[in-house]
């Protein structure tokens, strides 16, 4: 049986952050990666997702959070 999916951690991909040359965490949609972090540039050519590594992803995670739990109030 084959893998559908990549396991997380196996790809070469690196950050999408300009400045860093860390390997990609998490991949996320770029239009909400440009919307938390908007004092952060992205690489150029970015397709629909971006890579962070822990470093960003964790202050995605930080500046998206209330917009989270917002998000998960309403499904209850």
């Amino acid at each position: 049986m084959a893998m559908k999916h990549k396991p997380r951690g196996a790809s070469g991909d690196v950050c999408g952050i300009s400045d860093c040359k860390e390997k990609g965490h998490k991949s996320l949609s770029t239009k909400k990666v440009k919307q938390a972090l908007t004092d952060l540039s992205l690489r150029t050519g970015e397709g629909k997702r971006t890579h962070l590594c822990k470093k960003h992803y964790k202050e995605f995670k930080k500046k998206t959070k209330k917009e989270r739990d917002l998000d998960r109030l309403a499904w209850e």
